[in-house]
């Protein structure tokens, strides 16, 4: 398979001090609904309508992603089931108690016996 080559992004492409776009803007307010879906632990302290540049944005954005696949994590690790322990428990090698032995002899069935129950 062919490598391709993909150039770095100049110097001006991020300034963490330009006032953020619409298209910036725009995704800080679907991460924030995206937020809300998440448990109150989770939850960032950040005012998203004070978000002006992209360097808040950005911080917003890391800290928002970070935080739904913590939640995520956790939720798998509560999912997972426990591990199947090998090996003899304790509780296995004691011995079998006794069965109780029946007094009464079983007596095979005639055809009077039968007609006796009906």
């Amino acid at each position: 398979m062919e490598v391709i080559h993909v150039p770095r992004p100049s110097n001006k492409a991020m300034d963490k001090d330009r006032p953020a776009n619409a298209l910036i803007l725009a995704q800080v307010s679907h991460l924030q609904h995206a937020e809300r879906q998440l448990p109150l632990r989770y939850r960032s302290d950040i005012y998203t309508h004070a978000i002006r540049t992209e360097g808040e944005a950005a911080a917003y954005v890391r800290e928002v992603t970070e935080a739904i696949h913590q939640a995520h994590a956790d939720a798998a690790k509560r999912r997972a089931k426990p591990a199947r322990k090998r090996g003899l428990e304790i509780a296995a090698a004691a011995e079998r108690p006794k069965r109780k032995s029946s007094s009464k002899k079983k007596t095979k069935k005639t055809k009077t016996t039968k007609r006796r129950k009906r």
